[in-house]
This record gives C-alpha cells, sequence and structure tokens, in this order.
C-alpha cells in the first residue's frame, strides 16, 4: 500500500468502524483513534518528504497511477510535493483537535463524526490526486457534508445557511466543471491523447484563446471556495451556524482547496490566460482584503467577526498567488497554513466562550481573563499571532507576501499592495478591541464568575493547534525552503 492512498482508506475505514457505534463514548473513542492514526500518519509524511526530497527531484514524490475509467483516460494518480504536504499536516492537526473540542457532542454523535471525517476524506484525497477528474471527485466529496454538519447540528438559521452555502459551492462546482472539461478536451494540442493528468496536460502548449476561456472558470470555481469577493457571501453566515468543530474544519481547512486549486490546477495549466485575467482578479482579491477587514469591525458577533476576518486573510492568499514572485508565493502557502491553525484556534475558543456564557455578542462579555484563565491566555496569544506579532506564524505569512508583492516594478500591481498593507491597521484595530473588550477589563455583570474552566480535553485541542503556530513563527527557514523549491517549476511556466 503506497504512503498517499492511506491517507484516504483510513478516513473510509474509521467511518465504516463508526457505523457500528452504540453511544458517545465508543464514538468520539473511534474517531479520536482514526484521526490519532491520521495524524501521526502526517508527521510520518513531513519527514518521509524530506528524506525523499534529497534523492527525487521530481516535481511531485511518491507518484502512483492505477487506471480507472479508460474510455475518458480517468486515473487514480497520486503524489506531493511539499505545498500539499504541509496542506495535508494542517488538515490532519485540524480535524484531530477537532475531535477533542467536540468530545462532548451528544446529538447524533455517530453521525457527527462520520460526516466530520467523510469531509476530511475529501480534503485529504483533493490534496494528493494529480489527476483533474479524481481530484474534482474528491473536491465534491469535501463540500457535500458541510450541508449536513451544518443543517442537522448548526444553530440559528441553520437550514437557510446551509441551503446558500450549498447553492454557491455547487454553482462555482458547475463552473468548475466546465473549465476542467475544457481542459481536458485541449490536452491533446500537441498531437497526443486526451488526458487529466496535471502533469501531463502541463507538457501541452494549450491555445491561447482556449486559455483565456477556461482560465476565469477554474479560478472563480476554486475562489468562490476560498472567499474571493464578491463570491464571499455564503462564508460569513455558514461559519456563524456551523457548530464548533465544523467552523474550524470549514475556516481552517476546507477554505484552503481555493487557493490550492487556483495554484495547482488554473495558474500551473493555463499560465497565458493567468497572465491575461491576473489584474482583473488582482482587483477582487485586493477588494476582499479590505472589505474583509473592515466587515469584521463592524461585526458583534464573535464568528461573524472570524468568518469576515477569514474573508480578508485568504483573499490576502489570492491577492499573492496572482502577483507571480516566488516570495509572494511562498507567503500564500504559509498563509494558508498560518491562517489554518489561527482561524481554528479562534473558532474553537468562540465555542467554548458561548459553552460556559451562552452568548457570542461582544458587549454582552468582558473581564473572562478572571475565571478562565486558560482559555483566555490562549485567547490573547492567538489575537496577537492572527494581526501579525512577530514570533508567529502570521508574521511570517504577511512579510512574505507584501515583500513579494512589492518586487513587482509595475506601478499598478504597487499601488494595488500599498492598499492591500492597509489592511493590517485595520485587522489590528478589530483584534486588539475584540480581546480587550472580552478577556480584559471589568468582568460582567451577566453571572459570568462562576464559569467552569477548561477541560484536559479542549486543552489538548487547543495546544495541538498553537504549536506549529509557535514553530512557524519561531523556525520558519525550514517551512520556506521547502516550499520555496516546489514553487519553482511552477513558477518557471508563467514567467
Amino acid at each position: 500500500m503506497d504512503i498517499l492512498s492511506l491517507f484516504v482508506i483510513v478516513p473510509i475505514l474509521t467511518v465504516l468502524v463508526l457505523v457500528f457505534a452504540k453511544n458517545l463514548k465508543q464514538s468520539r473513542i473511534i474517531a479520536l483513534i482514526g484521526m490519532a492514526i491520521q495524524f501521526a500518519m502526517s508527521i510520518n509524511l513531513i519527514f518521509a518528504y524530506i528524506k525523499e526530497r534529497a534523492v527525487n527531484t521530481d516535481i511531485m514524490v511518491f507518484t502512483k497511477d492505477v487506471l480507472w475509467y479508460e474510455s475518458f483516460n480517468i486515473h487514480y494518480s497520486v503524489g506531493v510535493d511539499a505545498i500539499s504536504v504541509v496542506l495535508i499536516a494542517l488538515t490532519a492537526t485540524v480535524v484531530f483537535a477537532g475531535i477533542f473540542i467536540s468530545w462532548k457532542m451528544d446529538d447524533l454523535p455517530k453521525e457527527f463524526f462520520m460526516s466530520l471525517i467523510t469531509l476530511a476524506f475529501g480534503v485529504f484525497g483533493f490534496f494528493i490526486s494529480t489527476d483533474l477528474f479524481t481530484l474534482f471527485v474528491f473536491f465534491e466529496v469535501a463540500v457535500i457534508p458541510i450541508y449536513l454538519l451544518i443543517g442537522i447540528w448548526g444553530s440559528g438559521p441553520k437550514e437557510l445557511s446551509a441551503m446558500k452555502l450549498t447553492l454557491m459551492l455547487m454553482g462555482a462546482s458547475a463552473l468548475l466543471l466546465v473549465g476542467i472539461l475544457g481542459v481536458y478536451f485541449n490536452s491533446n494540442a500537441d498531437g497526443g491523447a486526451l488526458t487529466f493528468n496535471i502533469l501531463e496536460i502541463a507538457k501541452v502548449n494549450i491555445p491561447l484563446a482556449a486559455q483565456n476561456i477556461f482560465f476565469p472558470l477554474v479560478f472563480i470555481g476554486f475562489a468562490v471556495i476560498g472567499g474571493l469577493f464578491p463570491f464571499h457571501t455564503w462564508s460569513p453566515s455558514g461559519h456563524a451556524s456551523a457548530p464548533t468543530a465544523v467552523s474550524m474544519l470549514h475556516a481552517g481547512v476546507l477554505m484552503k482547496l481555493g487557493g490550492y486549486g487556483i495554484f495547482r490546477v488554473a495558474l500551473y495549466l493555463l499560465p497565458l490566460g493567468a497572465l491575461n485575467w491576473a489584474n482583473f482578479f488582482l482587483v477582487l482579491a485586493a477588494f476582499g482584503v479590505i472589505y474583509g477587514a473592515f466587515g469584521a469591525i463592524m461585526q458583534k458577533d464573535l464568528k461573524y467577526v472570524n468568518a469576515y476576518a477569514s474573508v480578508s486573510h485568504l483573499s490576502l492568499v489570492i491577492f499573492a498567488l496572482l502577483m507571480i514572485t516566488k516570495t509572494a508565493w511562498t507567503g500564500a502557502i504559509i498563509q494558508s497554513l498560518s491562517h489554518g491553525f489561527l482561524t481554528a484556534l479562534f473558532f474553537a475558543l468562540i465555542g467554548m466562550v458561548y459553552g460556559r456564557t451562552h452568548t457570542r455578542e461582544i458587549d454582552k462579555l468582558g473581564g473572562l481573563m478572571k475565571v478562565l484563565p486558560f482559555i483566555g491566555a490562549i485567547y490573547v496569544i492567538t489575537g496577537l499571532a492572527y494581526l501579525g506579532l512577530p514570533g508567529f506564524s502570521g508574521f511570517v505569512a504577511e512579510m512574505n507576501i507584501f515583500v513579494g508583492a512589492f518586487e513587482d516594478p509595475n506601478l499598478f500591481h504597487r499601488i494595488l499592495t500599498i492598499i492591500v498593507v492597509s489592511s493590517i491597521v485595520v485587522t489590528a484595530v478589530y483584534i486588539l478591541r475584540m480581546v480587550g473588550k472580552i478577556m480584559m477589563g471589568p468582568l460582567s455583570d451577566a453571572g459570568y464568575k462562576d464559569l467552569p474552566k477548561g477541560t484536559w480535553y479542549e486543552k489538548v485541542g487547543l495546544v495541538l493547534l498553537m504549536i506549529p503556530v509557535v514553530i512557524i513563527g519561531v523556525m520558519p527557514l525550514g517551512v520556506s525552503e521547502m516550499i520555496k523549491a516546489s514553487i519553482q517549476p511552477f513558477l518557471e511556466r508563467l514567467l
């Protein structure tokens, strides 16, 4: 069995075993064991990749190819580079932490964990696929469980939020499918056979006219799930209605499929189309960064603050990818990692606060550091990391993006970069205001003096997410050098 296929086999086996769980205790133990194995596999994959990369200079390593459907030349084809590896590690960590955060889930726990792990199965499959059709199938598998997770276990107007999210993502999938088929039917432009294999298509000179038509379809198809303005409207309502672990996985992992798909498919396979459309989408991405930041500052509900902040930070990823420089691309990948851990932390912390106070309204909270010292301390650290304080992953990501974007001598690009950099100030305002109001100051009069302290499983979940934020911030060279080496062959297609 190859090392990558285990990342889709283990979730399937975990879901099958969960079918036989009889109560909450059995459900969570099975889910925990399955995702603990997955987490250990992701750590092993990092070290195995470093070892393999020392002797293997191929674009993708650990490759495996099995014919799936001969008539259309569809293969189960997998492989990874450093970008895939770090995003797999992000996914495994967030899912593993999400199991701890959902430890007391008592409403259909078996079905909840099965849906959550099915979503993770789709994400893992997406990150390892090198066949466009297989990648699209895993993309759909990752998106579909969100409807159930929000519609059944959510809160507030959960049915409306779930339906809005599903309809927008399905619409984006339709555009994406047309774009992928457009790439497929132009993959024999140099006289070869039609193929869905990403590495084979990259060797083909797809006609410029086709690239100009299909690039925006593929780009928008992925950008919708990445929260790009004006296609972001599903995200805030979806986050606000989702249960805590689903919000963690939704913002921390699922939205990363957008940036990864843009990088792996749109930019790599349609480079001329990317160069022609880049400025148009750069404006949308820049506007999304600013819009998301100002949207967050206007919110009074903690989940909405984090949701709009996610729109801003993930628009920054798309902005960096469209700048097409090695430093900016490195920053985009690190930003995807950093945001994944930090937004999962924030949603976990918001869920813990809400579970004790039964409110997410900022104006109704105050002084919680006095009664929840551990949760309060992690909340403050997470906030400082989120606004880009040196020593944490957010600083490393944003510095790479801003420096890389400003490397482009084009005046239009530099003006956009300056506008985007200004979002730092807005981010600092809403983060410091939120942290100061909720954790500092006098204790609220709403009867919060005897709130339950953080439990062991909550602390484990928070620490799992905090460790990589500190590691990337303190020792960024290891991650950035891995990423830069994998970026180079993709960058050469556009320069």
